[in-house]
Order: structure tokens, then C-alpha cells, then sequence
């Protein structure tokens, strides 16, 4: 790329006159540039390195101390956006169909094995880049706009909607089922039924798209996220007591969640503990619930369970970390936090 396009694509300013005037490729791990490429600093403690090893640029947003007169010196507002403004330009002229998606169902497809060509973007702008600067033509890449800027892509498609049911669910509890797609049986899968539209809508893409997929077991998705306790708020193992936290950090799935609880365990007592922020949010006839408690802090989430009995506690607004030792094994901790 020359230096002129790059300047004027990243909104650049070149601090100095150097005597180079195009660059091969973009790197931001100064272990891996070779001669002629351009260094993006995130690291400024890098940028000696990256010079040593040949680097012809350096992007930076930070003061920055000119050590190499020849090489291009670019100053920028921000290292993301300058990031993110040339992974645009460099996907505008591949062949690559794009689609957006909802958190869960990005999470529920980093847990199924596809082909290479299916990529199911997630992390941070650095990592992103490293998997899309060099996508092949032809690849089908799955975002939400939760996670990862729509910036990025020129041309987004939604989801195909399929009308008809294609998971027959055989047996459920709230956390767990058991299913048949297409023929073939998923026994007592780690995913809730609450889960299984956002599945069935990702299988549906799968299908109309060609894409061979492979389930395998599911893992906790840190959304709907169930944390078994004793009536001591000991933490047990899965499924090994009738006392669950139910941990949902995304409010906007609130009133969801509790229609969901309030269908499939009619038998259950069951509070919910949601963040006072969201009180305009709900309704009348759910402000109206006793077993609906707004929370202005934790601290005021431990008092809430203290204080009451119940058999699910959706905690709504924070997950599972507020426990003050982290969950590694589930067996003989207490719920201070």
C-alpha cells in the first residue's frame, strides 16, 4: 500500500519526510515484521524492535520519540479505528458474504465445528485482524454488532428465517435437553431449551448455506448461566442441588428470561434480582411482583438472596465473577462477595 493511501485512509499524519513510499504488509506484533512492513504500536515499547526488523512505518497515537529519520512516522487519534479503517479497505475487494447476529447465537456458533470457510468472529480488533486480513474468497463470516463493529463490513445480511421447526426436543430441564436434528439424536446437551431458537436459526443458515457442521458438547455461554447452591450458598455441582443462580449479564433479556422461568417451572419459587437502572423498563404488572427486587449495588444482591426462599434466583445485570473466589471447582465455597 503507499503511503499517500494509507495516510489518507487512516486520517494519518506523517510527522516526518521519510524517504520510503509504500509498505507490504501490516503487523502489529513486532516479533513478526519483516523488511517493508508497516508497524502498527500498540506496544510503544515495541517500536525499536519493529524498527530493527526492517519495519518501513510506524502508526502511533501516543508521544512518540522519532529515532529513524527514513521510515514513515504516522500519528493517528486512535490505533483501533486507524485498525479497523484498514481491515475495511482490505476486505472491500474480497468475496465474502457477511452476517449479523445476536450474542447468543455468535457464542452458540464458536462452539460448533464447521468448515474453514465459516468464521465466527469474536475478540478483541487485533485478533479480528489477524483472522480477516487474509480471509479466502468465498467465506461466509458471522459477527454480532454486540461484540465486533459493523464498521468493518460494507455489506451485512441478516439471518434467514426459517418458518418451520427443525429441532424436536425429546427431553428438557431448564439447563439441559435432549434433541433430534435432522435425523441425528443430541443427548442431554449442556444448552437450555431457552437456547434452542438461536440454535435452530444457526443450523438454518448452515443448511441453506452448505455448510458441514459437527456438534459437539456445549459449554456454559456465561448468558442464562446456572450456579447450583446448597441452602448455606455453597456452590455444588451441576445439577446436584434444587437451590440455582441464574446468572444473566445482558438486561435486554430480562423480560425473556422471566416469561421463559415462569412457563417451564410453574412448580418453583423464584425471585428476581434486577438492576435498578432497568425499572423504566419493565411494565407495571411486573413492578408489581413481589418476587421482583431492583438492586442500586451488589452488595444489595446478597441481601436480597439472604433474605428469601426460592428454589431460582435470576440475577440479572452481572455474571458469575462477583462471586468472590472463582467457580474452578464447584464444591465447598461460600457466596461472599
Amino acid at each position: 500500500m503507499r503511503l499517500e493511501n494509507t495516510l489518507a485512509l487512516i486520517h494519518g499524519e506523517l510527522i516526518n519526510t521519510p524517504f520510503i513510499n509504500s509498505f507490504n504488509n501490516i503487523v502489529f506484533d513486532a516479533k513478526t515484521v519483516k523488511r517493508g512492513d508497516l508497524f502498527v504500536a500498540f506496544d510503544e515499547d515495541s517500536i525499536k524492535d519493529a524498527i530493527f526488523n526492517g519495519a518501513y512505518g510506524v502508526i502511533f497515537d501516543k508521544p512518540t520519540q522519532i529515532t529513524d529519520s527514513e521510515i514513515a512516522w504516522i500519528k493517528v487519534q486512535n490505533l483501533e479505528d486507524a485498525l479497523k479503517r484498514l481491515l475495511r479497505f482490505e476486505l472491500i475487494n474480497k468475496e465474502i458474504s457477511v452476517y449479523s447476529c445476536d450474542e447468543i447465537t455468535l457464542k452458540l456458533a464458536l462452539q460448533i465445528v464447521t468448515e474453514p470457510n465459516f468464521i465466527a468472529l469474536h475478540g478483541d480488533i487485533k485478533s479480528i485482524f489477524k483472522e480477516l486480513s487474509n480471509v479466502e474468497n468465498g467465506s461466509i463470516v458471522l459477527f454480532s454488532p454486540a461484540l465486533t463493529s459493523t464498521d468493518l463490513f460494507t455489506n451485512i445480511k441478516e439471518l434467514p428465517k426459517n418458518k418451520v421447526q427443525s429441532i424436536n426436543i425429546i427431553e428438557q430441564t431448564l439447563f439441559e435437553t435432549s434433541f433430534i436434528y435432522d435425523n441425528v439424536f443430541y443427548e442431554r446437551q449442556l444448552v437450555s431449551p431457552f437456547f434452542m431458537p438461536y440454535l435452530e436459526r444457526l443450523l438454518y443458515l448452515f443448511k441453506i448455506l452448505k455448510i458441514n457442521f459437527r456438534l459437539r458438547k456445549f459449554t456454559p455461554i456465561d448468558h442464562f448461566e446456572a450456579v447450583f447452591t446448597n441452602k448455606n450458598f455453597e456452590i455444588k455441582e451441576f445439577g446436584s442441588s434444587d437451590k440455582v443462580l441464574i446468572f444473566e449479564k445482558s438486561t435486554s433479556l430480562i423480560e425473556n428470561e422471566i416469561n421463559f422461568l415462569q412457563k417451564q417451572a410453574t412448580w418453583a419459587k423464584i425471585i428476581y434480582i434486577i438492576p435498578f437502572t432497568c425499572k423504566q423498563s419493565l411494565d407495571a404488572t411486573a413492578l408489581e411482583n413481589e418476587n421482583i427486587f431492583l438492586y442500586k449495588n451488589k452488595k444489595e444482591i446478597k441481601t436480597v438472596l439472604h433474605a428469601n426462599n426460592f428454589h431460582f434466583a435470576l440475577i440479572v445485570g452481572v455474571d458469575k465473577s462477583i462471586l468472590e473466589k472463582p467457580l474452578v471447582r464447584q464444591t465447598q465455597l461460600t457466596l461472599d462477595f
